[in-house]
């Protein structure tokens, strides 16, 4: 009997193992084919033009700023491998070099040429997003800051709304880029939606403005990135892209009962 038990506790165990092993291989599946969803504000996953243009800029700029500091790197290990104490040394100071034409004009031509690339291509991303003009079929939104909410204004449709911007989807075959106006009622303010465009500020008495063209329609989240009070962190952004159909719907006036 106790011979018997043993073998049915060792099949017992062998089947849990195989169980076990097959519902892990399923989850994993189903883990590689149900990709998660992207952050609404994932700044590394841009759904708008204005919000591409400015990555693309990032990229540039970081990739420049990486050589530089890989050169560095390699020139100080280079540097301090080559030029380490050493047993024989006799402590006498090594011959002492003053002014060198070529070098001088290295350091001070290359250091200027990278900045003046990065300012140029700074420069050209900037216009592009600021001179753009409103398309005909442009949607048109006036955007009001208030301690602590936020206000839409549809100028063209007679709408306004509170603390959700609703806008329609601008893919290639049907483009609606979304234009606002920013103002703000009381203090400083400042609108962003990562994934949609860079921070524009609200400030009194200073009207600025901003575009979105969203690609793929969703929610999209941001905050007022300008501390404007003690219930600051109340103004979160929400910014609801809507295929055109569902947009119309959502713009039609509501009919009387």
């Amino acid at each position: 009997m106790q011979m018997l038990g043993g073998k049915n506790s060792k099949t017992v165990g062998v089947l849990q193992t195989v169980i076990f092993v097959l519902s892990s291989a399923a989850i994993a599946a189903a883990a590689k084919t149900a990709a998660p969803p992207l952050s609404p504000t994932n700044i590394f996953a841009p759904a708008s033009t204005p919000a591409e243009s400015l990555f693309g800029l990032s990229i540039f700029v970081l990739a420049v700023t990486a050589a530089i500091f890989v050169v560095v790197f390699i020139l100080l290990a280079y540097s301090v491998v080559k030029f380490r104490k050493r047993n024989n040394d006799d402590g006498r100071e090594p011959p002492q070099v003053y002014g060198s034409n070529q070098v001088e004009v290295a350091w001070t031509v290359i250091p200027i040429l990278i900045v003046v690339a990065l300012f140029m291509a700074t420069a050209r991303v900037i216009a592009d997003i600021q001179n753009a003009s409103p398309a005909a079929n442009a949607i048109e939104v006036v955007a009001i800051g208030h301690q602590f909410w936020w206000e839409y204004r549809y100028p063209g449709l007679h709408v306004v709304t509170a603390n959700e911007l609703h806008v329609p989807v601008s893919d290639p075959q049907h483009p609606m880029p979304t234009f606002i106006k920013l103002l703000s009622a009381d203090t400083d303010h400042s609108f962003w939606v990562p994934r949609l465009a860079g921070k524009t500020d609200l400030i009194p008495n200073h009207p600025n403005s901003m575009w979105i063209d969203p690609h793929e329609t969703g929610l999209y989240l941001g905050q007022c990135a300008q501390y404007c009070g003690t219930q600051h962190a109340k103004m979160l952004l929400r910014v609801y892209v809507q295929p055109h159909d569902e947009f119309d719907r959502w713009m039609a006036p509501i009919s009387p009962t």
